[in-house]
């Protein structure tokens, strides 16, 4: 399988250790948007798309790359890390996949967990989720991306 995972991880380096988890399943290139390079669309099988979670969105680096990306016909994936819970009626991941769908790409599934979070509220008591992602979150990851490689997607 040709996978590439895009990510921005700026924080606390969570996202981008659930990114390595899920690239170690699907022998994936892990980059950021900056590194991501357009033309690996046609080789890939699967592009994943990931970012920690900002006032309620996912980055908008991720967001705008996305926006400039071509119309593609490929898999795709979001993954997000956040301090809180992604809520059923209004997931953050839910704009990405519904902009990666608008292009053509075809949207295999979506998996977020909680991380360490110092956003302002947060910073006042030394953060939340200090321990976060933890061994069950990165097992988590690893069977939603083992789901992905042996093309059991969908599972959010």
């Amino acid at each position: 399988m040709n996978a590439v995972i895009v990510c921005v991880s700026v924080s606390h380096g969570n996202t981008r250790r659930v990114a390595d988890t899920m690239a170690g399943v699907l022998g994936a290139r892990v980059v950021t948007p900056e590194e991501f390079d357009v033309r690996e669309l046609a080789a890939a099988d699967l592009v994943g798309f990931g970012s920690g979670v900002f006032r309620g969105r996912l980055h908008p680096q991720l967001t705008d790359l996305v926006t400039t990306l071509p119309s593609g016909r490929g898999r795709a994936f979001v993954f997000a890390t956040s301090g809180l819970p992604e809520l059923p009626p209004a997931p953050f991941t839910r704009p990405l996949v519904r902009r990666l769908e608008a292009k053509g790409f075809r949207v295999e599934g979506r998996f977020s967990c909680r991380a360490f979070d110092t956003w302002t509220p947060f910073k006042l008591v030394g953060g939340i989720n200090k321990q976060r992602p933890n061994a069950g979150d990165l097992s988590a990851a690893r069977a939603f991306a083992e789901r992905l490689r042996d093309g059991r997607g969908r599972a959010s």
